[in-house]
Protein backbone atom coordinates (compact mmCIF):
# COMPACT_ATOMS: atom_id res chain seq x y z
CA UNK A 1 0.00 0.00 0.00
CA UNK A 2 2.83 2.41 0.87
CA UNK A 3 4.63 1.74 -2.42
CA UNK A 4 1.42 2.47 -4.33
CA UNK A 5 0.97 5.78 -2.49
CA UNK A 6 4.61 6.75 -3.13
CA UNK A 7 4.29 5.87 -6.81
CA UNK A 8 1.06 7.86 -7.11
CA UNK A 9 2.63 10.95 -5.53
CA UNK A 10 5.73 10.72 -7.71
CA UNK A 11 3.80 10.16 -10.94
CA UNK A 12 1.32 12.94 -10.20
CA UNK A 13 4.16 15.28 -9.20
CA UNK A 14 6.07 14.50 -12.39
CA UNK A 15 2.88 15.02 -14.39
CA UNK A 16 2.27 18.45 -12.87
CA UNK A 17 5.92 19.40 -13.44
CA UNK A 18 5.56 18.33 -17.07
CA UNK A 19 2.37 20.38 -17.40
CA UNK A 20 4.26 23.39 -16.00
CA UNK A 21 7.01 22.90 -18.58
CA UNK A 22 4.47 22.50 -21.35
CA UNK A 23 2.75 25.69 -20.18
CA UNK A 24 6.03 27.57 -20.47
CA UNK A 25 6.37 26.42 -24.06
CA UNK A 26 2.79 26.76 -25.26
CA UNK A 27 1.16 29.71 -23.50
CA UNK A 28 1.16 33.01 -25.42
CA UNK A 29 2.44 35.67 -23.00
CA UNK A 30 4.66 36.09 -19.97
CA UNK A 31 1.75 36.42 -17.54
CA UNK A 32 0.15 33.11 -18.47
CA UNK A 33 3.53 31.38 -18.58
CA UNK A 34 4.32 32.69 -15.14
CA UNK A 35 0.98 31.41 -13.85
CA UNK A 36 1.56 27.93 -15.29
CA UNK A 37 5.09 27.62 -13.97
CA UNK A 38 4.31 28.74 -10.43
CA UNK A 39 1.02 26.91 -9.86
CA UNK A 40 1.67 23.58 -11.55
CA UNK A 41 5.40 23.60 -10.79
CA UNK A 42 4.88 24.16 -7.07
CA UNK A 43 2.18 21.50 -6.87
CA UNK A 44 4.37 19.06 -8.80
CA UNK A 45 7.38 19.69 -6.58
CA UNK A 46 5.22 19.36 -3.47
CA UNK A 47 3.85 15.99 -4.59
CA UNK A 48 7.33 14.74 -5.44
CA UNK A 49 8.59 15.84 -2.01
CA UNK A 50 5.63 14.09 -0.38
CA UNK A 51 6.47 10.91 -2.29
CA UNK A 52 10.11 11.14 -1.20
CA UNK A 53 9.12 11.66 2.44
CA UNK A 54 6.76 8.68 2.32
CA UNK A 55 9.30 6.48 0.57
CA UNK A 56 12.13 6.99 3.05
CA UNK A 57 9.84 7.19 6.08
CA UNK A 58 12.33 8.78 8.46
CA UNK A 59 11.62 11.87 10.49
CA UNK A 60 14.77 13.58 9.20
CA UNK A 61 13.77 13.22 5.54
CA UNK A 62 10.17 14.18 6.28
CA UNK A 63 11.26 17.37 8.05
CA UNK A 64 13.60 18.28 5.19
CA UNK A 65 10.86 17.68 2.63
CA UNK A 66 8.43 19.77 4.69
CA UNK A 67 10.92 22.64 4.96
CA UNK A 68 11.59 22.61 1.21
CA UNK A 69 7.85 22.46 0.43
CA UNK A 70 7.22 25.37 2.82
CA UNK A 71 10.02 27.35 1.18
CA UNK A 72 8.51 26.72 -2.27
CA UNK A 73 5.03 27.70 -1.11
CA UNK A 74 6.44 30.85 0.44
CA UNK A 75 8.69 32.02 -2.39
CA UNK A 76 6.94 30.93 -5.61
CA UNK A 77 3.94 33.31 -5.33
CA UNK A 78 6.18 36.22 -4.34
CA UNK A 79 8.55 35.58 -7.24
CA UNK A 80 5.63 35.26 -9.67
CA UNK A 81 4.14 38.52 -8.45
CA UNK A 82 7.43 40.38 -8.83
CA UNK A 83 8.09 38.94 -12.29
CA UNK A 84 4.58 39.86 -13.42
CA UNK A 85 4.82 43.34 -11.97
CA UNK A 86 8.20 43.96 -13.57
CA UNK A 87 6.95 42.69 -16.92
CA UNK A 88 3.87 44.90 -16.74
CA UNK A 89 5.84 47.99 -15.73
CA UNK A 90 8.31 47.39 -18.58
CA UNK A 91 5.39 47.47 -20.99
CA UNK A 92 5.20 43.78 -21.93
CA UNK A 93 1.96 43.50 -23.90
CA UNK A 94 -0.92 41.34 -22.76
CA UNK A 95 -2.10 38.49 -24.93
CA UNK A 96 -4.65 39.65 -27.50
CA UNK A 97 -7.17 37.22 -25.99
CA UNK A 98 -6.98 38.92 -22.59
CA UNK A 99 -10.36 40.41 -21.77
CA UNK A 100 -9.52 42.95 -19.08
CA UNK A 101 -6.48 44.78 -17.75
CA UNK A 102 -7.19 45.29 -14.05
CA UNK A 103 -3.90 47.07 -13.36
CA UNK A 104 -4.16 49.80 -16.01
CA UNK A 105 -3.87 53.20 -14.39
CA UNK A 106 -2.66 51.80 -11.06
CA UNK A 107 0.95 50.90 -11.89
CA UNK A 108 3.16 53.57 -13.35
CA UNK A 109 5.29 52.33 -16.24
CA UNK A 110 9.05 52.45 -15.85
CA UNK A 111 10.61 55.29 -17.79
CA UNK A 112 13.69 54.47 -19.78
CA UNK A 113 16.85 55.96 -18.35
CA UNK A 114 19.56 57.24 -20.65
CA UNK A 115 22.63 55.07 -20.95
CA UNK A 116 25.49 56.16 -18.75
CA UNK A 117 28.88 56.88 -20.16
CA UNK A 118 31.66 54.79 -18.67
CA UNK A 119 33.45 56.23 -15.67
CA UNK A 120 36.63 58.03 -16.71
CA UNK A 121 39.85 56.41 -15.49
CA UNK A 122 41.29 57.78 -12.28
CA UNK A 123 44.84 59.12 -12.37
CA UNK A 124 47.30 57.31 -10.15
CA UNK A 125 48.00 53.71 -9.25
CA UNK A 126 45.21 51.20 -9.41
CA UNK A 127 44.68 49.86 -5.87
CA UNK A 128 43.30 46.59 -7.21
CA UNK A 129 46.35 45.96 -9.40
CA UNK A 130 49.19 44.10 -7.74
CA UNK A 131 52.78 44.64 -8.55
CA UNK A 132 54.98 47.68 -9.00
CA UNK A 133 53.22 50.82 -7.63
CA UNK A 134 55.29 53.15 -9.81
CA UNK A 135 53.44 54.89 -12.67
Amino acid sequence: MSALLVMTCLVLGAGFAAIAGLGLLRLPDVYLRMHASTKAGTLGAGLILLGVALHFGTLEIAVRALVVAFFLLLTAPIAAHLIGRAAYRMGTPLWTGSVIDEVRGQAAPVQATPARSPTPPVDGPNPTKRGDPSP
